[in-house]
């Protein structure tokens, strides 16, 4: 927030500290005292992350290596206290509330109640949810799903915390059942990474390790809030900065944690009340301004070859790649004064990053949903992929390319199977191990899922996790279509938006949570995840379930499996007694988890295949493919002098739609999330000041969407820019606004007018 005079804005202030320190340490001892008991909390948390622990709910940054006494962080504290809470929502909770009154409720405190303990459905009559027993509620979704005119009809969502064992169940199930429509949460983050990377290096994954963050020369960091979105990396980037490594930075906003950072397992920081400087240079990109910058590093790249010669790798582009002639002539006759204009940044700047990249031998880009969630999100992807293939800086040490995931088993979902778009050769493996023929027609994914529901031909919503609705943009056309489904299904631990927007039928499901213990007819469980460098652990949790009425994610799905499918080729109860057996079905239809069982054993598990780190690139050609964005701009988009771009954003007391609490401190505000972050010049060009209560609307919807009394704050946000809290500012972005080649809605650039609120210019 600017320093310079301003009037007081109530819960607005500037917050002066690093990220991490002391305040992390106080935001945990909170997090503890209002969730948990105070004895058990510090066990809990110490088996967080640790071999013979369960792996944290929040974000998929890897575990070190040279393991510490604790493994977790602020929000990964949150995350888990979140879930082990002492509160509970019972039957009798929900006899004393209906459903419409929930709603009334806000997002935080439907979650904040505690956790589900019973299964639940609906009854329309007293507008309440009642308990149900499992069997039962499990026949009559069977008898719902046999019923439907096709199994095209049902949505089978997942959320990113579900395991492999279970996600591949799921699959499972839904395929036997004969659909492939599978929106999950990638569709709304990552997915422009699971299409563009491919289509660049042959595989959807980031190639670099935690090894690679100790051997490289400078990290380039795009549009990712690492202190909030993936707080365990502040580790690791704090290593980096103090090993003087250039680390630069391109974000809209000025974000604490890549500016400096105190490490809380650094004694000496800690005492000394000290900090380390993160980001070595910031560029306050415009938003959308992404792929003009990129092109413009490449573009001073090329000059410099020009120059002095040996900055590309021309030995690596003629062996490894193609395409790198059309990208050349592109890059050549894109002009310097549309880059800098749509950038927002300084032909100088761009210059300088290309010379610190042309100094440097090994180089990691990370990068994240500030690259994804644009209209042009793959190619952003891909232009990255490009800036690396210049000077070879993939599949060598201490380089390589890191999108950064959210959700802790997000990627793994998606490595079992988890997409609308199967290969043949996955289906011909399921054909082979279990005998029924899967459907190979293309399915739906999130926003199609949606699209499908608003158009009356979806029928039906199976949730593994999540909160579907919510995540989604465009509420106004969201929520009525959930609620017009004949049959809704949710399983979770809390309470959120989603579950109340009722179907004909609808069911909540309690399920185990990953710090519980999972104990079934062959003992004590373990599940799988796959964090953001394709290493693949085992999870086991040891607390006592919140509920004896609990059921895993696993056996959920096969219950419900086995009432929709009678006469199912899946030992759907054998499995279900122990995981060992799914797994060796994943190891049989899946390569790459060749000795599963016996390798999630090893402490640390084992690391997925990723051909591009030994220069082998599993694309079409057999080579790494550069590629061509046209002119600078993303789609749709003419600049016009009263429009802003809006990014939604998450605080640092959230993760994706989970809202711990009511500040975001790093950003300066507290107890409040209804500001619109805007630059001191836009506001001044606007006839608005700091503490004005304003109006948004989107500019190019076909339609008017609109989010009234929000309070302008100003902030360290480039000019053209603005910044307003997720889900709420998703009643600003159109669901049908999205990167055509991958389905990501476009949250991080929504066209918007900014006005004086109505009511206080009147």
């Amino acid at each position: 927030m600017s320093k310079s005079k301003q009037r007081n804005v109530p819960g607005v202030r500037p917050y002066g500290g690093p990220a991490g320190g002391w305040g992390a340490l106080r935001a945990t001892a909170q997090a503890v005292r209002q969730q948990m008991d105070t004895f058990e909390a510090p066990v809990v948390l110490l088996r967080t992350n640790q071999p013979t622990g369960f792996d944290c709910p929040g974000c998929a940054w890897p575990d070190k290596e040279h393991r510490s006494t604790f493994q977790f962080c602020e929000n990964g504290a949150k995350a888990v206290t979140w879930e082990a809470t002492n509160k509970r929502v019972t039957p009798e909770f929900f006899e004393r509330h209906t459903v419409s009154e929930l709603l009334g409720y806000s997002d935080y405190e439907l979650e904040n109640f505690g956790r589900l303990t019973h299964p639940m459905a609906y009854d329309p009559v007293t507008d309440k949810f009642r308990a149900v027993q499992w069997e039962e509620a499990f026949g009559r979704i069977g008898k719902a799903m046999r019923g439907l005119a096709s199994p095209d009809q049902v949505e089978f969502y997942t959320s990113g915390r579900a395991s492999n064992e279970a996600a591949y169940l799921l699959q499972l199930f839904a395929r036997e059942y004969g659909t492939n429509n599978f929106p999950d949460c990638s569709n709304m983050c990552h997915e422009a990474t699971s299409v563009g990377l491919p289509q660049s290096i042959g595989i959807g994954k980031g190639t670099v390790s935690l090894a690679d963050f100790d051997q490289t020369e400078l990290v380039i960091s795009i549009g990712h809030n690492p202190g909030t979105n993936h707080p365990r990396m502040m580790g690791t980037l704090h290593e980096v900065a103090r090993r003087k490594v250039p680390i630069i930075v391109f974000n809209p906003m000025r974000e604490r944690a890549l500016e400096r950072f105190a490490d809380p397992q650094d004694v000496l920081e800690m005492a000394t009340l000290g900090s380390t400087d993160i980001a070595s240079t910031y560029y306050q990109v415009r938003a959308g301004g992404d792929a003009a910058a990129l092109k413009g590093i490449m573009k001073a790249v090329l000059a410099l070859e020009d120059e002095r010669g040996g900055v590309l790798d021309r030995e690596f582009i003629a062996r490894h790649t193609r395409g790198f002639e059309a990208l050349e002539a592109d890059l050549r006759a894109t002009g310097w004064a549309d880059i800098e204009y749509e950038s927002g940044l300084a032909r100088a700047d761009l210059e300088q990053v290309a010379q610190a990249y042309a100094a440097s031998n090994a180089t990691i880009i990370t990068y994240g949903m500030g690259i994804t969630q644009h209209n042009m999100g793959t190619a952003n992807v891909r232009l990255i992929a490009d800036l690396l293939l210049l000077r070879g800086n993939i599949g060598k040490p201490g380089a390589g390319i890191c999108p950064l995931r959210g959700h802790s088993n997000v990627q793994g979902n998606r490595t079992v199977g988890i997409t609308e778009k199967p290969s043949a050769q996955f289906l011909a493996s399921l054909q082979a191990v279990f005998g029924f023929r899967p459907p190979s027609a293309h399915g739906h994914d999130a926003v199609k899922a949606m699209e499908a529901m608003i158009a009356g031909t979806a029928r039906a919503l199976i949730c593994l996790g999540g909160n579907f609705a919510v995540a989604l943009p465009d509420p106004e056309r969201c929520f009525p279509a959930m609620k017009n489904l004949d049959l809704s299904v949710h399983v979770g631990t809390k309470l959120n938006r989603s579950h109340l927007l009722v179907a004909r039928e609808t069911y909540l499901f309690p399920c185990l949570g990953r710090t519980e213990l999972d104990l079934q007819d062959s003992g004590p469980q373990s599940i799988t995840v796959e964090d953001s460098m394709s290493m693949v652990h085992a999870s086991a949790g040891r607390l006592k379930p919140a509920s004896p009425y609990l059921r895993s994610e696993c056996a959920i799905i096969a219950g419900m499996a086995g009432a929709a499918l009678p006469d199912s080729k899946v030992p759907w109860t054998e499995l279900v007694a122990d995981y060992d057996r799914i797994r060796d079905l994943i190891e049989r239809t899946i390569p790459g988890f060749e000795g599963y069982n016996r390798r999630i054993r090893v402490p640390g598990g084992f690391r997925m295949p990723l051909p591009p780190t030994g220069r082998v690139w599993p694309t079409p050609s057999g080579k790494a493919e550069f590629s061509v964005f046209p002119g600078v701009r993303e789609r749709y988009e003419p600049w016009d002098p009263g429009c802003l771009r809006l990014m939604t954003i998450r605080s640092h007391d959230q993760y994706n739609t989970t809202i711990y609490g009511m500040d975001d401190r790093y950003r300066g505000v507290f107890g409040r999330r209804d500001v619109l972050f805007m630059n001191a010049q836009d506001l001044a060009d606007l006839g608005l000041a700091h503490g004005d209560l304003v109006d948004v609307e989107t500019v190019a919807a076909g339609r008017t969407l609109r989010m009234e009394g929000l309070t302008a704050v100003q902030y360290g946000i480039s000019r053209g820019s603005a910044a307003a809290y997720y889900p709420e500012a998703n009643v600003l972005a159109p669901l049908d606004y999205i990167d055509e080649e991958s389905g990501t809605p476009s949250y991080k650039s929504i066209p918007v007018r900014v006005r004086r609120a109505a009511a206080q210019a009147r």
